[in-house]
């Protein structure tokens, strides 16, 4: 591992200006970012501990919720607040990881998740997110776990977290802090499709700090459902993964928010199969032309085509588990 300078900051400010001063990396719980570290992929000159800030509340407001960005994934899904509002950031994030790491990893760091690329890991290999330029060796080679929708030939890793998937079907906002002050960032916007240059997973600006993540008040908590399928029931990551929320009133859908993961660069908001959803009503018929949408476009490569159907049938499956016997 790289050497590294060790700083413990006791407020954002302090944080912030260090981070602008040179190569740095904010930590909380490290879950990932360390990982990183000892096979040589992150080399940052110094860690800014953030730990010591006031940013794990996670409480009502007028609006919604805000959680802070250094609330433990495991209180987070555990919140009542949580549960009862937002069942499906609960359920999301109960299917991510460990309970060990769930203890220790953050929002914010569950924002900031890498690809879990087998090339991106491996140095000895080309890979255009950890060394620009270098080539993809994902294109050519063992591609099962990789993406089917939003690639470029620069590309086609996914984006690991479940958490994100759930918190862009529930239309959160990313709060940030920096140099130049305060700023707001729809999840949506939030993470970026690979282009031409995938070594930027994110909008972020050099030294800015996510300071907390704003829910809006959300009309799906009565119906949405969080669906993985991975390899093994435990500690793996998403082949594919839906997150869906449906808003049902008189046998029709009034709203419908529908996001998936292990299919992209970055968690997909699936705007074809939400605009089909909306006014209609909530059957299989429905759900399979919404599901037949969203992967119209998918390109796929030599050992993922099954994620065209598995994400197909993933679709139809959270759908009419959210819409419970409406539908």
């Amino acid at each position: 591992m790289k050497p590294f300078a060790y700083v413990r900051a006791t407020n954002q400010s302090t944080a912030i200006q260090v981070a602008t001063q040179q190569e740095a990396k904010f930590i909380a719980g490290g879950t990932n970012l360390i990982d990183l570290m000892k096979e040589g992929v992150e080399l940052p000159d110094s860690l800014i501990d953030i730990t010591r800030l006031e940013l794990a509340k996670i409480e009502a407001t007028p609006k919604g919720l805000r959680i802070g960005a250094i609330a433990r994934n495991s209180d987070t899904a555990n919140h009542p607040l949580i549960r009862e509002r937002y069942p499906l950031l609960s359920q999301a994030l109960l299917a991510g990881a460990s309970p060990q790491l769930r203890n220790m990893a953050t929002l914010g760091g569950n924002l900031m998740q890498r690809t879990r690329c087998y090339y991106f890991y491996d140095t000895a290999m080309p890979c255009n997110k950890r060394q620009p330029g270098s080539g993809c060796a994902a294109i050519e080679g063992l591609n099962r776990i990789h993406a089917i929708l939003g690639t470029s030939d620069k590309c086609i890793a996914t984006h690991p977290s479940d958490m994100c998937v759930a918190l862009v079907a529930l239309d959160a906002v990313v709060q940030v802090e920096g140099p130049k002050g305060a700023r707001t960032i729809p999840i949506a916007e939030f993470h970026r499709l690979p282009g031409d240059t995938p070594h930027i997973d994110t909008v972020l600006k050099q030294g800015e700090l996510i300071v907390a993540v704003d829910l809006p008040a959300s009309p799906f908590a009565a119906n949405s459902h969080y669906l993985k399928v991975r390899d093994r029931a435990s500690y793996a990551f998403a082949l594919v993964s839906v997150a869906a929320g449906l808003d049902i009133n008189n046998n029709t859908i009034r709203a419908a928010r529908v996001a998936l993961g292990g299919v992209a660069h970055k968690p997909w908001r699936a705007v074809e199969a939400e605009k089909i959803l909306v006014g209609a009503k909530p059957n299989e018929q429905t759900f399979r032309a919404a599901a037949d949408a969203t992967l119209r476009d998918a390109k796929t490569y030599k050992h993922n085509a099954f994620k065209v159907e598995m994400a197909k049938r993933a679709i139809v499956r959270a759908l009419t588990t959210a819409a419970g016997e409406q539908a």
